[in-house]
Parts: structure tokens; C-alpha cells; sequence
């Protein structure tokens, strides 16, 4: 059975034309939904990400962007992840040490996590995000054991950016679901 995909939203639970809402409903997706979306805490967060590992079953895999992908990284620092989750797919994650100024709210995930995920992961970043240096974004997959891609010149990856319904996203969760599930599975 492939596993289940569970959505980790950022600021503003990712609004209904974002691509994180048309996977939850073309995956018949779990989904994280957070107290307050516009107010992040590294604690809350991930205790509401501990609870919808815990009320999904079978193996899964998480599904996170900008303020979503420190939701995931700040909750396997805080709990050693869980052993039915298989993967992540850690989507424009933003640099929330270098937000202070700008995006306060964002700043409330500082400092980011800089340790190995125990779990395989992705991270797709864009060369010109305005919430993360792609270089930045690229040390965070290094300290994080994952591998990276570039989306190019993408923006957030984000409704703001063109990227409502994104084919290529899912093209890289396909490839991501067949590297960490076991070969005899139907893929996407």
C-alpha cells in the first residue's frame, strides 16, 4: 500500500488554490491544521504534527513548505521522528534565522534545526525565493541529510508564484514515493 501523504501547511494554512490543498484533495491527503496559522511556535506546531502522525495510519509521508518544512524539521529535533514515517518532501523552506526584521512571525521558528533528519527527505528550492538564499536552502539540505533540487527561478512555489496546481511538484513526490517505498507498490 503506498503511504499516506500528510500535508504540512506554512503562514495561512497554504489558501485553497495553493498546491498543498489540490493535493490534499487528489491524494485523499491527512492535513495539518494549526491553531493559528499565522503564528508559528516550534512547540505548538509540532505537537499538532505529532497528533496527525498519530490519529493517521500506516507508513506516511510529509509533505511540507515554507513555514511547513521547519514545522517538520522542528519536530524531528524535538521527538527523533517516528518510525512509520518514511520520507519528506520539504518544499521553498524558509530561512526563519535571517526573517527577524522582515517577517517577524517567521522568526518565531528560529533558530532553524541543523541536524540530520531520521528520515529520507527532499528539498526543492527555488534560486530566487524571497524567504530563503538559495544557498541557504542548500545548507539546510546538507545539515539535514536530504537531497536537493533546484526548481529554478520559481519564486516561493506558491499560488503568488504561478504555482497553484504544480505538475512538477507532483512529478517529484512520485519520484519521491518510489525511492522510499519498496518496489512492488503502485506508484502515483
Amino acid at each position: 500500500m503506498l503511504p499516506t501523504i500528510v500535508i504540512v501547511p506554512g503562514l495561512g494554512d497554504s489558501g485553497p488554490e495553493h498546491w498543498q490543498s489540490i493535493w490534499t484533495q487528489k491524494f485523499g491527503a491527512a492535513r495539518v491544521a494549526q491553531d493559528d496559522p499565522d503564528s508559528p511556535t516550534p512547540a505548538a506546531w509540532s505537537q499538532r504534527l505529532q497528533q496527525v502522525i498519530e490519529a493517521t495510519p500506516g507508513e506516511l509521508v510529509l509533505v511540507g513548505h515554507s513555514c511547513g518544512v521547519l514545522t517538520i524539521v522542528h519536530w524531528a529535533a524535538l521527538t527523533g521522528g517516528h518510525e512509520r514515517v518514511k520520507g519528506a518532501l520539504l518544499v521553498g523552506p524558509t530561512d526563519a534565522d535571517q526573517a527577524f526584521a522582515q517577517y517577524p512571525a517567521v522568526a518565531q521558528m528560529a533558530p532553524v534545526p541543523m541536524r540530520e533528519l531520521p528520515f529520507p527527505a527532499l528539498v526543492v528550492a527555488s534560486e530566487n525565493d524571497p524567504f530563503a538564499r538559495f544557498e541557504r536552502a542548500e545548507a539546510f539540505a546538507d545539515a539535514w541529510g536530504a537531497a536537493f533540487i533546484s526548481a529554478g527561478e520559481a519564486g516561493h512555489i506558491n499560488v503568488a508564484s504561478g504555482h497553484g496546481d504544480w505538475p512538477d511538484g507532483e512529478v517529484l513526490l512520485g519520484e519521491a514515493l518510489h525511492a522510499w517505498t519498496p518496489p512492488d507498490i503502485v506508484r502515483l
